[in-house]
């Protein structure tokens, strides 16, 4: 016999939206002024009074944020985190302690810690070839621990010294040349490097990649997003190395070729632009632009918030039909992200393309181990457009 009884269960499926931290970005950069009581991870928005907020920053990390406000348009969003250096004692000068610089990476780390964003600018030019190259590898290395702590996947941004700001001011050709030694022989696919030739740029390019007029899946080359907002601090003039000298589009298309992301513009049309987002990826990588490596960050991101509920859960398993329910299951972020808007007539396509059969599959290796493959596959877009234009001399009848 059996009491009579009803249970009822309220099931969660997990099909709620998820709010994802792409478009919001972490600026560290020194203080200007000691913190005392002050918290040094501060949140801003497209609302703030920059110089308000940051009342207690370096000069430098005010600028890059300003301008990442100003290119980041309605609904901009960051967090900006304030590094003291250490004072260290000088051997030769007892009365006069040196100030050294912070430990970015373990504040890097922590931030990272407290606070969800899809990437991180430091704005601390990079000056000398050795110490740079530590920097560049030790924020590659510390995506992977960020990724295996955490499970979150952020890309950096570091600046580095403009010609003049050198210890020894170089031309342009020597500039160059400083420049691939730098970056030469380094495969960092989440890092991308900007000099500091007009001073604020990086954080230009920060926030015109955090725009949200825009997706992800959009280059900062992108012409139709409108031009640079605020680029210079103080001054329209071009920047100068050592003898006085302009830059120009070639040393700018020299400076792209070895990997790094630099403004750009188009003769007869006005207006300053970007050239394109490059990493420090290998030649021929899948991540050599950084919108990339924004969509497979932002599939994995959502992917795995769903996958965490399938822990030990019996629905997914080896029969037929659950492997088919799955692959809808898992597909889902996939089939969100290609979506596609009309404005006007004109159709503005998703992020990636709609999955087709076989871009989501599952394979059991034992009774407790499944994988589970998704790929993404982004659209094509243009970035070299070639017109061929004919003449055409026949008589009309």
């Amino acid at each position: 016999m059996t009491w009579p009884s009803v249970d009822i269960n309220a099931i969660n499926g997990n099909s709620g939206e998820v709010s994802g931290v792409e478009q919001i970005m972490l600026f560290v950069g020194l203080a200007g002024e000691p913190l005392g009581n002050s918290h040094p991870l501060l949140a801003v928005s497209a609302e703030s009074d920059i110089d308000d907020v940051l009342e207690k920053a370096s000069p430098n990390l005010l600028e890059q944020v300003r301008a990442a406000q100003l290119n980041g348009g309605q609904n901009w969003g960051a967090y900006v985190l304030l590094a003291e250096g250490e004072t260290e004692d000088d051997p030769e000068n007892p009365d006069e302690p040196v100030l050294t610089a912070p430990d970015w990476l373990s504040g890097i780390e922590l931030a990272l810690s407290k606070v969800g964003v899809e990437g991180v600018l430091l704005c601390d030019d990079i000056t000398d070839k050795s110490a740079g190259q530590i920097r560049i590898n030790a924020l590659q290395a510390l995506r992977a621990s960020v990724i295996s702590s955490l499970g979150r996947r952020v890309w950096f941004i570091t600046t580095v010294a403009s010609p003049t700001a050198l210890e020894k001011p170089l031309d342009w050709a020597g500039y160059r040349e400083f420049l691939n030694d730098l970056q030469e022989g380094i495969k960092a696919d989440a890092v991308q490097l900007v000099p500091s030739l007009w001073g604020n740029e990086a954080g230009v390019l920060a926030g015109r990649l955090c725009n949200r007029a825009v997706t992800v899946a959009d280059s900062p080359a992108r012409v139709a997003t409108g031009e640079l907002l605020g680029l210079g601090i103080g001054s329209s003039d071009l920047p100068v190395d050592k003898d006085g000298v302009e830059i120009s589009l070639a040393y700018l298309k020299a400076f792209e070729a070895i990997r790094y992301s630099v403004p750009m513009w188009w003769a007869d049309y006005e207006g300053m632009y970007w050239a394109d987002g490059r990493t420090l990826e290998a030649k021929g990588g899948d991540y050599e632009a950084i919108e990339h490596l924004r969509i497979m960050d932002k599939v994995a991101r959502r992917t795995r918030l769903l996958a965490i509920p399938k822990v030990a859960n019996r629905t997914l398993n080896t029969t037929p039909v659950s492997i088919e329910t799955h692959k809808n299951y898992f597909g889902r972020t996939l089939r969100e992200m290609s979506r596609t808007t009309q404005l006007g007539g004109v159709t503005f396509p998703g992020e990636v393309e709609p999955p087709k059969e076989g871009d989501v599959t599952i394979t059991w290796l034992t009774k407790t181990h499944v994988v589970i493959g998704i790929m993404a596959t982004p659209y094509g877009c243009p970035k070299q457009i070639t017109v061929n234009i004919g003449l055409d001399r026949s008589l009309e009848e």
